[in-house]
Parts: structure tokens; sequence; C-alpha cells
């Protein structure tokens, strides 16, 4: 039975000492029951601290696996890459030990990396241990856009990722180009962490959650999932 658990925080600094520990404790457990921790990570400004902390961790990094939620369709030294982002964050100290997973590979397109994505994501541990989510203020999350071509099938196919080519806007900026998991793998955690903050984005996630098209605002068909466990982290 899938629950939503509202986390409301009266700071950023508060949200980020609760983050912390609940990932250090999920990574522990998924080491110990399982023998590997998988870590599903998006960029961001909110999980950011968060991770500079695991990093500084002594976990046992060799058996955690990290990878991305989602990913635009450029070079990981571009300025907008989140795989650069992680790498600066979450892949430094102790953390950079970790086996870490990309989505960007040699393909042109992300259409043509698919395949070669979904086989690297293929042989992670599933459940996942945990998958952290963002939210845009277009009711956005990992790079599932509002009618976004591609988005039909990352809701309803059983495989991991699929590429999305978003409707450029302010939002997406003019990188609309996508890998992401898809809504059959973010199910596939044994927690969704979604971080929320500010007053504007609060207000979508009500509105996401009030129901409505999933089509109009993909975190719609994540809230409404019936298996998935979802932790929703919102500060000021």
């Amino acid at each position: 039975m899938a629950t939503l658990v509202e986390k409301f925080f009266d700071d950023k600094d508060a949200l980020t000492a609760e983050l912390s520990a609940t990932l250090e404790q999920s990574l522990r457990d998924g080491i110990k029951n399982d023998g590997r921790a998988v870590l599903m990570v998006s960029g961001g400004s909110s999980p950011a601290p968060a991770y500079k902390h695991l990093s500084t961790l002594d976990l046992d990094w060799q058996h955690v696996d990290v990878a991305m939620v989602d990913e635009r369709w450029v070079d990981p030294s571009h300025e907008k890459s989140n795989e650069a982002f992680i790498k600066s964050t979450l892949l430094q100290n102790h953390g950079s030990a970790a086996n870490f997973i990309t989505m960007k590979n040699a393909a042109a397109t992300a259409q043509q990396g698919a395949q070669e994505c979904e086989a690297a994501y293929s042989e992670l541990k599933s459940p996942y241990d945990v998958t952290i989510l963002g939210m845009g203020p277009d009711g956005h999350t990992a790079s599932l856009f509002p009618n976004a071509d591609g988005l039909e099938h990352g809701l309803t196919t059983e495989q991991t990722v699929c590429a999305i080519n978003a409707i450029q806007s302010d939002v997406t900026g003019s990188i609309t180009e996508r890998m992401t998991l898809t809504l059959n793998a973010i199910a596939q955690s044994k927690v969704v962490k979604l971080l929320i903050s500010g007053e504007e984005k609060l207000a979508v996630y009500k509105q996401a959650k009030a129901g409505g098209d999933v089509n109009d605002m993909p975190l719609r068909a994540v809230l409404n999932h019936p298996s998935i466990n979802i932790e929703v982290y919102w500060a000021p």
C-alpha cells in the first residue's frame, strides 16, 4: 500500500539535516541487508547540501551505486549537466568511491542512446533504496515534462529509462532533449523523496495533489501511483 508523508520544515537547514540523516540510514540499511545500496539522484539546489554532507561520511561507498534520475542530453562538461553537479557535490571525498551510472552516452540523440542507457540501468539492484525527485513550477518531475514528446511512453512503459523531448519553455530552457527514469522505474524504489522549496512550488504541489490530467502536470502520475511510497520535504 502506497503512503504519502509530508514533512514541512521551518528552514532549509532543518530540511537538510533530516534528509541527510535518512539518506545515510537508507544507504547503510541497503548495504547491510542487500550487500549494495542504490541511490537515484536529481540535480537542483535543494539536495546539494545533503549530497555534500553524505560525501564526507565513512560509508562503505564501494558498495553504493549512484545513478541519475534524469539528464539533459549534453556532455558532462556542459554547465547544465546534472552529472557534473553530482560529481561536484556527492561524488567527492569518501563519496568518490561510489559506483556512478551516468545517463549520457556517446549516442547523438537521447532516443538513439536509450537502449544503451537501459542496459546500464538494468544492472542495478531493484528495488532501489532511495529515489530523490524535484518538481518544477510547471508540475514536471524527473524529466517527465507536461505534454512532452515521449511523455506517454515514459508514464506507461515497463522500461527503466526513456528519451524525452520537452516543449521549450522558461522551465526547460533551450535544452529540451533529455533522458529520464520512467514512472515504472520511479515506482521501483523503497522510498521516493520529493523535495520542494518556497511558497510558489508548494502551491504547484497542492494543485498536482488535488488531481487532474497527468499530461498537464506529470507529478500527478507519481503522487497517484498505487505503490509509490513518497516523503515530501518542504521548506520556505
